[in-house]
């Protein structure tokens, strides 16, 4: 096995594969929220545990996930 070949020794690059990204990420938006929903059920028993950090936790999720979507309508605009 080689670990370097020559340019024309190489096959050419495939063509990159059309996808939506934007379905994936907007399940997980939506289980980030289904997330945040039951923690605010449970938010006295979760302060008084000392647990209150994973409600941050599901607001940075929805956060992150929003900015990828507006990521990726900018970067298929781009196109």
């Amino acid at each position: 096995m080689r670990l370097w070949l020559k340019d024309s020794e190489r096959r050419p690059d495939p063509a990159p594969v059309a996808t939506d990204d934007r379905k994936p990420m907007l399940i997980g938006i939506a289980l980030w929220l289904v997330a945040l929903a039951v923690l605010l059920l449970f938010m006295p028993q979760l302060t008084e545990a000392g647990l209150g950090g994973w409600l941050w936790t599901c607001i940075a999720g929805i956060a992150l996930g929003l900015i990828g979507i507006l990521y990726t309508h900018w970067r298929g605009g781009r196109r």
